[in-house]
């Protein structure tokens, strides 16, 4: 008995996006930046819009020198960010910026630049909940930082490219990093040895968990290939 069967061709359209980590040091502490691609895709014949991730891949890590200044580090970011070509930057990139304690008026310097970036200052706070308010500032405990980390390279999400410069040392930090549980059972991040750095963990999870929010539902899938030089 002969069958007749129908075809449905299925087109998969794929979003990418840019999201910039910047992690701001102070002293003793480097400034460091992260740049995540995030890849989703949907089904052309469905009304999916971007949500799900398929994929996170650290393309881009950067420190600074000790001591820079923060407006040479906002002219640094700015001018790799503006500097992307049109096809890195629809949609617009992101940019999850460290605004704990002087990160605050570096957000300031950012928002007086003409910056193609969506800007995402992130407050790193102890507790559990994450919350807004009305300025544009999100204030995300720490724990939920490291967490996006860790669950995206245990599942290979998130993947780092070897050929990295500072992939070595941003593999050592993320060994050295610890969670430690205190008395009152209050979550407490740091190194394993006085003096070792997290700027890069921190730089990478600011653009981590940027990167796994919501705000893409709003985004339409759409079919782009595309390549990058920062």
């Amino acid at each position: 008995m002969r069958q007749d069967f129908t075809t449905t061709r299925v087109v998969v359209k794929q979003q990418k996006t840019l999201i910039f980590g910047l992690d701001l040091g102070q002293a003793q502490d480097f400034s460091a930046l992260a740049v995540i691609e995030r890849g989703s895709s949907a089904a052309a014949h469905t009304a999916k819009t971007i949500d799900e991730v398929d994929y996170l891949h650290c393309i881009h890590l950067q420190r600074w020198k000790l001591r820079t200044s923060y407006p040479a580090i906002v002219a640094d970011v700015v001018k790799i960010i503006n500097g992307l070509g049109p096809e890195l930057t629809r949609p617009k990139p992101f940019l999850a910026i460290d605004a704990t304690g002087c990160g605050a008026p570096v957000v300031d310097l950012f928002k007086r630049e003409q910056i193609n970036a969506e800007l995402r200052p992130i407050q790193i706070v102890g507790g559990a909940n994450v919350s807004r308010d009305t300025f544009g500032m999100t204030r995300v405990p720490k724990r939920d930082l490291v967490s996006v980390v860790q669950v995206g390279l245990q599942n290979r999400q998130l993947k780092i490219a070897d050929s990295l410069d500072l992939a070595e040392i941003l593999s050592r930090e993320l060994q050295n990093f610890q969670v430690k549980i205190t008395d009152a059972a209050n979550d407490v991040y740091g190194a394993w040895r006085e003096g070792t750095h997290d700027d890069l963990v921190l730089a990478l999870a600011l653009a981590v968990w940027q990167a796994t929010q919501p705000v893409y539902r709003r985004q339409k899938a759409a079919e782009t290939t595309v390549g990058y030089t920062l």
